[in-house]
């Protein structure tokens, strides 16, 4: 399941959600800094250093250049909102897990006959299921953490 990042997360939060759920589908997937980095100055024009990336994603930068945020923005084609003002981040945030599911169903991570499936369940069976797979989310996150 795809959860978003909460509005109160730290940029560098963010960022790393981007990265993980966000990232153009036309490019390879992300992998070092220094390739991040150079896919966001292709495509945004924008020069962006890898040390700029690994700052960012690390928190030992939280109050980037406005440019950077507006490159940050273009490239994961996000409102620039996303990155700070609390009244647009809640609907930002829902608006991004959309389109992370609706990328994961593409790719075929997510099989669309479940979620027809899970559509169709009784609400009662609905929310178990529901709780079933929050639990299984912050199991999951425990055990990577």
């Amino acid at each position: 399941m795809v959860e978003a990042v909460a509005p109160s997360a730290s940029l560098a939060e963010k960022i790393e959600w981007l990265i993980h759920n966000s990232w153009p589908d036309d490019l390879p997937d992300a992998g070092t800094n220094i390739e991040i980095a150079k896919a966001i100055s292709n495509r945004t024009g924008e020069d962006m250093s890898s040390t700029t990336v690994w700052k960012l994603r690390t928190g030992r930068q939280d109050n980037p250049q406005f440019k950077t945020l507006t490159a940050l923005a273009t490239f994961f084609d996000v409102p620039i909102g996303y990155f700070g003002f609390a009244e647009e981040a809640t609907s930002i945030d829902e608006d991004l897990t959309f389109k992370a599911l609706l990328r994961k169903l593409h790719n075929a991570e997510i099989k669309p006959e479940v979620l027809r499936a899970l559509i169709d369940l009784s609400p009662k069976t609905r929310w178990l299921m529901d709780e079933l797979i929050l639990a299984a989310a912050a199991a999951d996150r425990r055990a990577e953490a």
